[in-house]
């Protein structure tokens, strides 16, 4: 039950764990890793504070702010998005809220995080009379960190995953984790569980497996890369908020390519489109026309200098 395996690599992973207890208590290992996201995504916004000379007491008392309404931004962006998961017949309004407000039972969504977050920035560095375009700068490097640790978190949990594959990477989990072959069949077309992902169902040593594209995978590599460039870019930035919309731009255009391959996206309600490919979309186009605009005004302003 707890195994993963990717098989066309030769990597068998035999107790993969979800959690684990201390006393009664149980832990979330998307929890840990999500924590730890927020710790080295600030040593590396402090270095670059210090780097910029900048004060990182600064950027620990933002994420301070930010806890909380990342964490209600993530959750809020979820729940709208999946009204019908709450909002039952015969369910009362006291059990419809808890339900909303129950992160352990599992619903974050990164997209409504940021949001939030930037939000929460501009109206923290408003009150600290600093820079937002250069604060979003230094923190667009942390936010990747965080991402890039938050999808292994989703590994853990065996979420965040495509359609059924046989490529290179293809990921195997076991059918029992969900609750066995009944279940998946119940479940085909419910939004995770595809008619494809049933056809190929995989017997290895007795134990029924599902085949699928890692796409907690593929967008982790995909932010190390991105992060990659923008760190080595950053002292060559032209205008402060460069960098950010480097990120938006980077992030989304990878975005728009996995969310095509999962099947547990959410959906505008009505169109049956996938808001997180819509949205990554819409980040890719600003980002160009704001970084296009930026460059053709600063072209502008040197032609100008020069003509002085």
């Amino acid at each position: 039950m707890y195994e993963i395996r990717f098989p066309n690599l030769g990597i068998h992973l035999k107790h993969v764990m979800d959690g684990f207890y201390i006393g009664n208590f149980e832990i979330h290992l998307y929890g840990v890793i999500i924590a730890l996201g927020f710790i080295l995504g600030y040593v590396l916004i402090s270095k670059e504070a210090k780097r910029t000379n900048q004060d990182p007491e600064l950027y620990l008392d933002f994420m301070l702010w930010l806890v909380i309404p990342a964490i209600l931004g993530a959750r809020i962006y979820y729940v709208v998005f999946r009204l019908d998961d709450y909002i039952k017949e015969g369910r009362s309004l006291k059990d419809t809220l808890i339900a909303m407000i129950n992160i352990r039972g599992g619903g974050l969504a990164i997209y409504g995080g940021i949001i939030a977050g930037v939000i929460t920035l501009a109206i923290f560095a408003k009150k600290r009379k600093v820079s937002v375009l250069l604060m979003l700068d230094i923190c667009c490097m942390g936010l990747l960190v965080g991402q890039i640790m938050g999808r292994w978190g989703n590994f853990f949990n065996r979420e965040a995953f495509g359609d059924y594959t046989d490529s290179l990477f293809a990921m195997g989990i076991p059918v029992e984790w969900f609750g066995g072959k009944n279940y998946l069949l119940r479940s085909v077309n419910s939004g995770i569980i595809t008619q494809e992902m049933i056809d190929n169902v995989l017997n290895v040593d007795g134990m029924e497996f599902i085949q699928v594209h890692p796409t907690f995978l593929y967008e982790s590599v995909w932010n190390v890369i991105v992060l990659c460039i923008i760190f080595l870019y950053r002292r060559h930035k032209k205008f402060d908020g460069e960098l950010f919309a480097m990120y938006a731009w980077g992030y989304g255009l990878g975005r728009v390519w996995i969310e095509g391959l999962r099947t547990d996206s959410l959906m505008i309600p009505g169109i049956n489109f996938k808001v997180s490919q819509l949205l990554a979309a819409i980040c890719v186009l600003v980002a160009s026309v704001y970084m296009i605009y930026k460059r053709m005004q600063l072209k502008k302003h040197m032609v100008g200098q020069g003509g002085e």
